[in-house]
Parts: structure tokens; sequence; C-alpha cells
């Protein structure tokens, strides 16, 4: 992977991540760090889901593929935010 490959993978993540916390109702107390990592992890395990089910080569515009990855990014967050609430 190359630079343009890990540039492309932060701003899909920070994309990802930042709808994901938008899903989640209240708020969220987690760093733009903490979004991207969770960003880029919805959107890889989305798109081997997307791939699973046959969805990966749609033409145009992966919709169901996006509505997977940002569903995961809203699973991910609230599950962070869950568990670093117990921590305090």
């Amino acid at each position: 992977m190359g630079i343009g490959g890990i540039i492309s993978a932060i701003v899909v993540g920070a994309i990802i991540g930042a709808l994901g916390r938008l899903v989640v109702r209240g708020r969220q107390n987690i760093s733009i760090l903490v979004t991207i990592i969770i960003g880029i992890v919805a959107a890889l395990i989305g798109t081997w889901i997307a791939s699973l089910v046959g969805w990966d080569t749609t033409p145009g515009v992966d919709v169901l593929e996006l509505v997977i990855q940002v569903a995961l990014a809203a699973l991910l967050v609230s599950l962070y935010v869950g568990s670093a609430g117990r921590r305090r």
C-alpha cells in the first residue's frame, strides 16, 4: 500500500467514523483519532462483509456497502463509548 492508499484510508475512515458517530444518539467524548481508527476498521470489515454477500461489484456507488460500513462504525462507536464509560 502506497502513500496514496494510506491517505485515502484515513480520509475514508474519517468520513465513515464521523457518519457512525452521527448515527449514535447522545454525546460521545472520543477523539478524532479514535473516530478515524473506528472508521477505518468499520470500512475494512464492511467491505469484507459486502464481498462475502456479493455486493462489492455493483455498478455505480456501492450504497449497500456504505450502509454496512456506517452501521458497523455506529456499533463500534457505541461499544467504545460504553466501555470507556465503565472505566471511569
